[in-house]
């Protein structure tokens, strides 16, 4: 069956400083799809020679700790979860002395995510109704695209990425909760972190980046951007994801989704859960194409649904409820952009 395309419009440079080139693709293949949320809005500056896949996806963020930053917030939420001896009141504490986060605290708690019958109004509420692990999720999903704010590029627009990202969360939760035995709390926030890497590239190495975007529109096979990004750089975007997420000492269940998502048969200890958010990757793409059919979008791994023990008649339900939760959820997550 032939695949249907799509018209993506993205600003790329000819050779020469300053001369810069605007073209229009028309025609955008499926293995492009993750892709068509992005715009190049600048020619990419040149950038250095192709580094070793061995170890540079963590030598490129080793030093990002001084543009990339986790929240207070979630560093003493996150000592608590781990603390036995933790209390509801000790988390309390400290999510009160925060009052921006204390504010979208219980606009999270009292919205149709969680579609609790009665009003959640206080903090100590908020916690025991949530729960230890679900809260620490909660801190690090609304602070994800403020965290990501010092680290701009001149090559995406960060409300298209974070888009994407949403879509992927929402859809991951509605997973997660169709497959059961997963915690759909801690999914939203592996689906919206999924692809971070992507954000690092494209600020560190946008030369690359632009190249292998590129290097997808050309190819006559159906090139994965993932693999493209492999052949021009020597990593790709979920091996830097994975290796930001290793380093920020983030749970394992979330750096395995992150790090695997395009590679789910490497998963060590939460195959099920990377499975979901693979899956949920190309239903999230499907959301913001506007499509239910597979063919419009990358190939699902079959391995994902193998592992999850679900099967295609679950895309269109899931997301028609992404789409449909959208708009509240961009509110709650995506305010500060």
């Amino acid at each position: 069956m032939p695949f249907k395309v799509y018209a993506i419009s993205i600003f790329s440079a000819k050779s020469g400083a300053g001369n810069k080139d605007k073209t229009t693709k028309n025609l955008i293949k499926p293995a492009m799809a993750e892709y068509a949320r992005i715009e190049f809005r600048s020619s990419p500056p040149l950038f250095s020679k192709k580094m070793n896949i061995a170890n540079d996806a963590g030598e490129l963020v080793k030093d990002i700790g001084g543009l990339v930053t986790l929240p207070d917030v979630y560093l003493r939420i996150n000592q608590l979860v781990e603390d036995p001896q933790s209390r509801i009141e000790d988390i309390a504490k400290v999510i009160s002395q925060d009052p921006s986060f204390t504010v979208r605290l219980l606009r999270v708690a009292n919205s149709a995510l969680y579609g609790r019958s009665s009003t959640v109004d206080t903090v100590p509420k908020a916690v025991a109704m949530i729960g230890f692990s679900q809260i620490r999720n909660l801190a690090l999903s609304m602070s994800a695209a403020s965290s990501f704010a010092g680290l701009p590029n001149d090559l995406v627009s960060m409300r298209n990425f974070w888009r994407h990202s949403l879509l992927c969360a929402l859809a991951s939760r509605h997973l997660a909760k169709t497959a059961r035995r997963c915690d759909p709390d801690a999914l939203f926030t592996a689906g919206l972190l999924h692809d971070i890497g992507e954000l690092v590239i494209f600020n560190r190495l946008p030369q690359q980046a632009h190249d292998a975007l590129l290097m997808v529109l050309d190819s006559q096979d159906e090139l994965p951007i993932y693999q493209a990004e492999r052949r021009v750089i020597g990593f790709d975007h979920s091996a830097v994801g994975g290796e930001l997420a290793r380093l920020w000492k983030l749970p394992v269940l979330l750096e395995e989704c992150i790090a695997h998502h395009h590679d789910i048969a490497n998963t060590r200890h939460y195959p099920r859960e990377t499975a979901l958010v693979h899956i949920a990757n190309i239903v999230a793409l499907m959301a913001e194409l506007d499509t239910l059919d597979l063919t419009d979008v990358p190939p699902i791994d079959p391995l994902a649904w193998t592992i999850t023990g679900l099967d295609e008649e679950v895309v269109t339900e899931v997301a028609r409820g992404a789409q449909a939760e959208f708009g509240e959820a961009e509110k709650l997550f995506l305010d500060a952009l």
